[in-house]
């Protein structure tokens, strides 16, 4: 499998999901959502499981938006404060209201420690490439030449002291949420210890 096999939409709400995405993230946290979406897609590929692209295109590019400075809220964890990000870009773009939801869902539910497939393919998708990408996760889950490739054309730039700070932050401002509890739970060593890392910085 290699990234021309991959389903990856080209529509104009994904092409504007994007677009915001490169405003407003790190060079890094770009990169990430990018291989977030690649992720997801491959291993959906390999496993046989019906999605909606577009939507999780979307949601994958705007995840972790609730963790810049410009997003970033002090009364709600990142991944709602996405969520509401996520909802207001759907209005913007014409989306129904369910289907805004639906991007709200997808983006808050990526935290969660698992999501059933058959309660939300796209939520599932993300959460495991998600995982995968930031603390190295069931990379056996991907071919190899798969990583390989998209690890070349998307490097993780450092990506894993960044998105430490960054989870100690949202840690010490928000104690009750899940990024506060996967920083006591040893986030930061399994980020460190992330087997993508070896394909290089």
């Amino acid at each position: 499998m290699t990234m021309d096999d991959l389903a990856v939409p080209d529509t104009r709400i994904c092409r504007a999901a994007l677009e915001v995405a490169r405003a407003y993230c790190s060079p890094a946290l770009l990169n990430h959502s990018v291989r977030a979406y690649l992720w997801a897609a491959g291993y959906a590929a390999a496993n046989d499981i019906a999605f909606d692209a577009e939507l999780l295109y979307v949601s994958a590019m705007l995840h972790d938006i609730g963790l810049v400075e410009e997003f970033d809220s002090h009364t709600v964890p990142f991944e709602e404060a996405g969520g509401h990000v996520a909802w207001v870009f759907g209005a913007g773009a014409g989306w129904p209201v369910e289907r805004r939801e639906r991007a709200v869902d997808v983006i808050v539910r990526h935290m969660w420690d698992a999501v059933d497939v058959q309660l939300d393919p796209e939520a599932h998708l993300l959460a495991f490439s998600t995982s995968l990408d930031i603390s190295g996760r069931r990379p056996d889950a991907l071919p190899e030449e798969l990583r390989a490739e998209v690890l070349q054309r998307y490097p993780r730039l450092g990506l894993g002291a960044e998105f430490v700070a960054c989870f100690r932050g949202q840690a010490e401002r928000k104690p009750d949420s899940a990024a506060a509890a996967s920083v006591r739970n040893g986030i930061a060593a399994r980020i460190a210890a992330n087997p993508l890392d070896a394909y290089g910085a």
